[in-house]
């Protein structure tokens, strides 16, 4: 009998993904994300700014936050021009 997937979610307090370890969000999290907003790239963005917030302060707490957060949650998601 076989486990189901793990979603590729953001393990609070560290930041990574629950699935793949890698800093969150993966490069699936992220697919999954276009997808889900893929009509309302504005409510993607300030729902990924919501959680960049509670990323700096979690990650602050624990250790500085990387330089590059607002980058890794914000820069993958803007519009292409």
């Amino acid at each position: 009998m076989s486990r189901p997937p793990v979603p590729h979610e953001a393990m609070r307090p560290l930041w990574r993904c629950r699935n793949c370890g890698a800093p969150w969000p993966c490069q699936p999290a992220r697919l999954a994300l276009l997808i889900e907003y893929r009509h309302d790239r504005t409510a993607l963005l300030v729902y990924l700014g919501t959680l960049l917030v509670e990323a700096r302060d979690q990650l602050g707490q624990l250790h500085s936050p990387p330089p590059d957060l607002t980058e890794r949650f914000l820069g993958w998601a803007r519009a292409r021009g």
